[in-house]
């Protein structure tokens, strides 16, 4: 397991109330590196959080262990069909990392 993929294991394994759940799939492609998070869906707004700040923080500090390997790392949330969330998924939205991306590490 690679150090990226290992990261957001430990992370979320911390937030969620079922821990056992966690599972990562890391797949590398022409654009980076994609890791697609598996969890609880009862577990769903404790990784998201309130207006998706807490997936959001995730994916940053996800940004910066890959940039410190020299790759280009997102995280992308798993929603279970048929889950309760009527509107489009916070998960899909781009975040603006360009902050991150100029630290040059």
């Amino acid at each position: 397991m690679e150090n990226d993929q290992e990261f957001v294991e430990y992370v979320v394994r911390g937030i969620v109330n079922n821990p056992d759940d966690v599972r990562t799939e890391r797949t590398v492609d022409e654009r980076g590196v994609l890791i697609t998070l598996h969890i609880n869906p009862d577990d769903m707004g404790y990784v998201i959080g309130r207006q998706g700040q807490t997936a959001r923080a995730v994916r940053t500090l996800l940004k910066i262990v890959g940039a410190k390997n020299d790759a280009r790392v997102n995280l992308k949330i798993h929603e279970p069909e048929g889950s309760n969330r009527g509107r489009r998924s916070e998960t899909t939205e781009e975040v603006d990392t360009s902050a991150v991306d100029e630290l040059g590490i």
